[in-house]
């Protein structure tokens, strides 16, 4: 470890295993600093490895909505990713991402045609609007991607960095871009990722 992360480096790793141990016996490592609001509604699976300056917080619209945020198991999240949850995020087993990444399952205030907050009332007083986001196992979700609400991103996708996921992604699929737009399909009968 000393040779990896030098002195300094090897005691923040020490830090941060000795907090996983005692707060988190189920994780291997999350890295400090690391912040979790509401543990309660918060369920993380086995082998689950966290980079420094993580966010993870639950904040439940319904009284008794036990557990906003699953996290499967052997998840890894680097640096400085931001999971906040109101209703519903389920993160599936195998899921890499890479850092500065932010996942929400909500808005401030609905901005649809069918419903719409006026632009001049004041933002942190509009009522939050929820949808479901659903990240299914063994994705791979680049730097700096942001996954807006209502979204599914389905088994064995890759999310290219400073994409921006505003629709469902297809299993088996590469996207990238703002919005994200999936550009390849793995075709299981010839074991190659095809353009679309």
């Amino acid at each position: 470890m000393l040779r990896r992360y030098g002195f300094f480096g090897g005691l923040r790793i020490l830090v941060s295993l000795l907090y996983t141990k005692i707060f988190f016996r189920q994780a291997r490592l999350i890295r400090l600093p690391f912040d979790i609001r509401n543990k309660r509604n918060i369920k993380i699976g086995e082998n689950f490895t966290s980079g420094f300056g993580c966010r993870i917080e639950a904040i439940p619209l319904i009284d008794g909505n036990d557990i906003c945020i699953t996290i499967g198991e052997n998840v890894q999240i680097n640096d400085y990713v931001h999971i906040g949850a109101v209703g519903s995020i389920t993160i599936g087993d195998n899921v890499l991402m890479a850092s500065k990444i932010y996942i929400s399952d909500h808005n401030h205030g609905s901005y649809d045609n069918f419903v719409s907050d006026h632009p001049m009332s004041i933002p942190m007083l509009r009522k939050p609007v929820c949808k479901p986001v659903v990240i299914e196992d063994n994705v791979w979700i680049g730097e700096s991607v942001c996954v807006l609400p209502g979204v599914t991103i389905g088994k064995g996708c890759i999310i290219g960095a400073l994409s921006v996921v505003t629709k469902d992604i297809p299993s088996f699929s590469i996207a990238v871009g703002s919005p994200a737009k999936v550009i390849k399909k793995y075709d299981f009968e010839i074991n190659k990722w095809v353009k679309i």
